[in-house]
């Protein structure tokens, strides 16, 4: 039996799954809940929740932040907008989408107008106007001349067959019979709109599934022969609205329909409401379809260095600098794919896309290659697979530099991440209660929260020790199992661990509370700084578990800079 002394002054990898025990190049824990992993790689107490306001209901959250002194919290909950302002309710806006539609619901942000889409409901734009708020509509835009709409345009797989005989109306010189030559139309097809005849028409009236009144802003000439070439609207009732959205090189994009999953939509440039692709000049609107021999589904797109398009089956990109009908270098990088069930914003950090893998077990990074021409989606949480469980939300907050996954069950996975100081580390986060939703504005993490059946909204804060004024909570880093000198050992006595902290005042190892010195908070409120430790002679422990754990129930901070184990070992 040898005689050992190890020393762990880095916690960089965080919390790892059991199948990387056995690695020498570690510097992880098998367990970390509620605690960060610092910058110097040390450990600290995570910190507490401050009470911003009560809820209704469940509610995610979105930041809407103007400029860098506004910057105004969006609360959705049922059919409702709640504005918030440092803390402050100051709008309540009647919005048409349930609580169960929040989870499909995209939005993009340009100055203080932000656009929200949803594959079944018409899009809407919210607007700060001077000191006030509005949540209308989006409206394409309309031609002066005849009135027509500037909305793109398709002809779907299922109208392949079918032709239209256009006749006379006795509702007036305007208005048009369509008889189609097979069951076509639907009562949604109401309002919507077509091209035929070199015309816009507008569904003025549902008659059958085979008869449709129309209306025309013009004269027009009844064709002697049913019609074959004719287009509808891309986005409608009957067919569907845009999935995902976003803004990139001055244009608004749409990224895939419910009827047409795999089509890209780029507005006119400056003209974010015209979608009219017009004789295919510079600054004309463009459509592409993704083809691949995988059936693509859209499910967002996110504006980076170039446009990056995130679909069901893979990451595909678009490079063109500029962007014009005539130029559009696109491919497929990586064959990853992302969560098309719900909406999981992709976050920036450190200049790459971060965003949630279509299995919903692991989190990449997609970041061009040195040579700034391919993409790679790296995983993020290569180590710490078993604490992805059905992520529903997440959101980065840079001035922490830390990643929020609200997971299905309540808990929070947490990423510290700092890649010019090597930390790369996940740990839980628990509170008394259930994490619903996150978002981080204007530096703040804020949380919707459940607890005893009431919703609540909450802040992360240096401030507090104690979550919702009320809720304590517990800390935990375990150890890896020992190895020692490159091996597995079989069996150990611990003699004595020692751990380095800061500005602490309560600590256990292994269960037991380690020893201050006696006048250490005579005078420091802050807590002690040094080495403090417990003596386990004659500690048997069993190589496969953790050697030692740090833990405290107490309400105080705690920060860990190093342990070091003392002792035998045999293997």
């Amino acid at each position: 039996m040898g005689d050992f002394i190890k020393t762990q002054n880095s916690f960089a990898d965080g919390e790892v799954a059991p199948e990387f025990f056995a690695r020498d190049n570690t510097n992880g824990l098998s367990k970390l809940e509620n605690m960060d992993v610092l910058a110097g790689g040390g450990l600290s107490r995570r910190r507490g929740l401050k009470s911003v306001a009560s809820l209704s209901d469940n509610a995610r959250l979105i930041d809407f932040s103007v400029s860098e002194t506004e910057n105004y919290l969006l609360v959705l909950i049922n059919q409702h907008i709640l504005i918030y302002f440092d803390g402050q309710r100051i709008k309540d806006l009647i919005s048409p989408w349930s609580f169960n539609d929040l989870a499909k619901l995209q939005y993009a942000q340009r100055f203080g107008t932000m656009i929200f889409v949803h594959p079944d409901f018409q899009p809407y734009t919210l607007k700060k106007v001077g000191n006030d708020f509005e949540l209308s509509k989006f409206d394409f835009a309309r031609n002066d001349s005849d009135m027509t709409v500037n909305i793109p345009f398709m002809r779907f797989d299922d109208t392949e067959d079918i032709k239209i005989t256009v006749t006379a109306s006795d509702s007036g010189n305007n208005f048009a019979t369509f008889t189609t030559n097979v069951d076509y139309w639907t009562p949604d097809d109401k309002d919507g709109r077509f091209l035929l005849l070199g015309k816009q028409w507008l569904i003025s009236e549902y008659i059958s599934a085979k008869v449709v009144k129309a209306y025309v802003n013009g004269t027009y000439t009844v064709p002697a022969e049913p019609v074959s070439d004719w287009r509808e609207a891309a986005f409608s009732k009957r067919r569907g609205w845009p999935c995902s959205i976003t803004f990139h090189q001055d244009r608004l994009v749409f990224g895939g329909s419910r009827s047409w999953p795999s089509g890209v939509w780029l507005s006119q440039v400056g003209r974010h409401n015209n979608f009219n692709v017009g004789t295919g000049l510079d600054d004309e609107a463009i459509f592409i379809t993704l083809l691949s021999q995988q059936r693509q589904q859209i499910c967002t797109v996110v504006s980076s260095d170039n446009l990056q398009i995130l679909t069901s089956a893979g990451e595909w990109a678009i490079s063109s600098k500029p962007l014009t009908p005539s130029v559009v270098d696109i491919k497929q990088h990586t064959s990853v794919g992302s969560v098309a069930t719900r909406y999981l914003p992709p976050q920036k950090i450190e200049g790459a896309t971060v965003f949630i893998s279509g299995s919903k077990k692991d989190i990449r990074e997609l970041s061009l290659d040195q040579l700034g021409e391919n993409y790679n989606a790296t995983d993020l949480c290569g180590l710490s697979k078993h604490l992805m469980q059905n992520p529903i939300d997440l959101a980065y907050n840079d001035k922490t530099r830390q990643l929020f996954v609200v997971m299905e069950s309540g808990d929070m996975a947490v990423l510290n991440q700092n890649s010019a100081l090597g930390i790369s580390a996940w740990a839980t986060y628990k509170t008394q209660g259930n994490f619903q939703s996150v978002a981080v504005s204007s530096g703040d993490t804020y949380v919707v929260v459940l607890r005893e059946g009431k919703y609540s909204l909450e802040k992360f804060s240096d401030d507090v020790l104690i979550d919702a004024d009320k809720y304590g909570f517990s800390y935990t880093a375990s150890a890896l199992p020992l190895r020692a000198s490159g091996h597995n050992a079989n069996k150990i006595k611990v003699r004595k661990i020692s751990a380095r902290v800061l500005n602490t005042k309560s600590l256990f190892i292994n269960g037991a509370r380690a020893d201050f010195p006696n006048e250490i908070f005579a005078d420091d409120t802050n807590g002690y700084s040094g080495d403090v430790s417990i003596n386990l002679l004659g500690c048997q422990r069993n190589c496969i578990t953790a050697p030692w754990t740090i833990s405290s129930s107490e309400q105080l901070p705690t920060t860990v800079l190093s342990i070091t184990m003392y002792g035998y070992y045999l293997v």
